[in-house]
C-alpha cells in the first residue's frame, strides 16, 4: 500500500496518524497493494466469503467492507474495528422505477448499516486506522450521519470522540444518536463549512485524528459500496450510478472503485457517475456547468441536511471522478428531492431527504435526456427514513406524488375507527 500526496508527490508510511499532508495540507491518495489474484479469480475469492460468512463467523468475518480487506487496508484482525457493516440491500420497486420514468430502477439502501447510514463504511476503516497509528482522540465535523457514526465506531475502539456540529442545524434524531454513543458534542455557531475548518484547525494544533471524509481511510471504506453493488449485480456494471454529493466524498470514493475494479478485470465496463446535489447548496454542479473551469462556494442551505455543504472538501477528487467515468452532476430543487423522497417512503422502502436526491436526479435526467429509459440504473440510499424524522410529515399537496399522512386523533370507540377506515377507502 502506498500513501501518497495528490499535491506535492510526499509520501507516508501506512501507520500514518495524518489524515492530510503534514507538508502541505493537499489531500492524501492510497494505492492498495496488488491483491492476490485478478479477474475471475479475484471474483470468486470475494463471492466466496459473501457466501461463506453471511450469516456466521466473526464480525470481521460478517462484514461487507472487510470482505474486501485487499482492495481496502490489509491489516491484522485485532486491529480491525467493526460492527460488522455492509451487506445493505438492492431493492427494486416498480412504483419508483415509473415515478422516474425508467423501465428498470435498482436502490441500494445504505441506511441499513449500523448507524443508519453509508458512513460505517468509512468509519470502520477510520478507526480501524486510528487503532493501528495509536491516536488518543478522534473528531470530526457534521452535519449529523459522520457524527453519529463516528461517535459509535469511537466508542466500539474505546478512543474519545469530538464532534462539532452546526447549531439548529441538525437533525434532532442524528445528534440524539451522537450524544447517546458518548461523543464529546460542540454545537458551533456557524454552518458545516465552519464546523470543518475548526475541526481541520484542532487536528492540526491539538493532534486530535481528523474523521472527515477529508481522511483517505474513510474513502478505502466507502469504496465498498461500489464493490458489494458490482457483486449483487453478478460482476455485470449498471450504465449509472447514481447518488447524492455533498462533501464528495462518496463521489471520490466511487470514482476510485470503478477505476481500480476495471484495472484488475473485475469489470469490463465502466458505468457513468450521476452525482445530485440541492439546488440550494450545488457548488459542484455550477461548477460542472462550466467544465469545472471554475471551484464554486456557496451558503447552503436545503431541506436535506446530509448534503448541506457549501464547500466540498473532496472537491478535487470528486472532479477526477466524474472525469473519469463520463459522469454528470446536476442539482434539482428541494420540491423535487421531497416528492421523490414521498415515492420512496410510500413503495415502503423509505429513506432521509438527502438520500431521495438521487432518484429525483435520475428523473430529472431522464426528462433531459441524457439517461435513456431502457438503461439501467442504480441509485445509492444514504440514509434511513428515520435520520430526519422532523421531515416525516409533508403538508405541501402541490404534487400528486407527495402522500401527507399525519397522524389522526380519534376517540377511544369503535365508530370512530370505523369513520376512519372508510374515509381510507374512498
Amino acid at each position: 500500500m502506498i500513501i501518497a500526496c495528490a499535491s506535492c508527490g510526499e509520501k507516508l508510511g501506512d501507520r500514518t496518524p495524518h489524515a492530510t499532508c503534514p507538508k502541505c495540507d493537499g489531500l492524501l491518495n492510497i494505492t492498495p497493494a496488488s491483491p492476490p489474484a485478478r479477474g475471475e479469480a479475484l471474483q470468486k475469492l470475494f463471492d466466496t466469503r459473501a457466501s461463506n460468512h453471511a450469516m456466521c463467523g466473526t464480525p470481521i468475518q460478517q462484514s461487507g467492507v472487510w470482505r474486501f480487506r485487499e482492495l481496502v487496508l490489509p491489516t491484522d484482525d485485532a486491529s480491525i474495528v467493526s460492527h460488522p457493516e455492509g451487506n445493505t440491500p438492492l431493492l427494486q420497486r416498480g412504483v419508483v422505477s415509473h415515478y422516474a420514468g425508467i423501465d428498470s430502477l435498482r436502490m441500494k439502501h445504505e441506511g441499513h448499516n449500523p448507524t443508519g447510514s453509508f458512513k460505517d463504511r468509512g468509519m470502520t476503516v477510520a478507526l480501524t486506522q486510528a487503532r493501528r497509528c495509536g491516536a488518543t482522540a478522534i473528531a470530526c465535523a457534521s452535519t449529523g450521519n459522520t457524527s453519529s457514526s463516528l461517535a459509535s465506531y469511537a466508542a466500539h475502539a474505546g478512543i474519545p470522540a469530538l464532534v462539532m456540529v452546526p447549531v439548529g442545524r441538525i437533525s434532532m434524531g442524528k445528534l440524539a444518536q451522537t450524544v447517546a454513543y458518548g461523543a464529546r458534542t460542540l454545537l458551533v455557531r456557524g454552518d458545516f463549512d465552519d464546523c470543518l475548518r475548526l475541526v481541520r484547525e484542532s487536528a492540526q494544533s491539538l493532534g486530535v485524528y481528523l474523521g472527515n471524509s477529508l481522511n483517505p481511510f474513510r474513502i478505502e471504506g466507502q469504496k465498498t459500496i461500489i464493490f458489494e453493488l458490482l457483486q449483487q449485480c453478478g460482476w455485470n456494471p449498471p450504465d449509472w450510478i447514481a447518488l447524492p454529493a455533498g462533501n464528495l466524498g462518496n463521489t471520490s470514493a466511487f470514482g476510485k472503485a470503478l477505476r481500480e475494479a476495471h484495472e484488475l478485470g473485475l469489470i469490463s465496463k465502466i458505468p457513468r457517475l450521476l452525482s445530485v446535489q440541492a439546488s440550494g447548496a450545488a457548488p459542484f454542479a455550477h461548477s460542472f456547468a462550466e467544465d469545472f473551469a471554475n471551484r464554486h462556494k456557496v451558503r447552503a442551505e436545503t431541506i436535506a441536511t446530509a448534503i448541506r455543504i457549501g464547500d466540498p472538501a473532496s472537491w478535487d477528487r470528486g472532479v477526477a471522478a466524474i472525469r473519469f467515468t463520463n459522469g454528470v452532476v446536476a442539482a434539482v430543487s428541494d420540491g423535487a428531492i421531497m416528492e421523490a423522497k414521498s415515492v420512496i417512503d410510500a413503495s415502503g422502502v423509505g429513506c432521509e431527504p438527502a438520500s431521495a436526491a438521487s432518484v429525483a436526479g435520475v428523473k430529472a435526467l431522464i426528462a433531459r435526456g441524457v439517461i435513456k429509459s431502457g438503461e439501467s440504473v442504480v441509485t445509492i440510499l444514504t440514509g434511513h427514513v428515520l435520520k430526519d424524522p422532523e421531515k416525516m410529515l409533508v403538508s405541501d399537496t402541490n404534487s400528486p406524488h407527495l402522500h401527507p399522512n399525519p397522524p389522526i386523533e380519534i376517540d377511544a370507540n369503535l365508530s370512530a375507527v370505523e369513520r376512519v377506515l372508510k374515509s381510507a377507502a374512498n
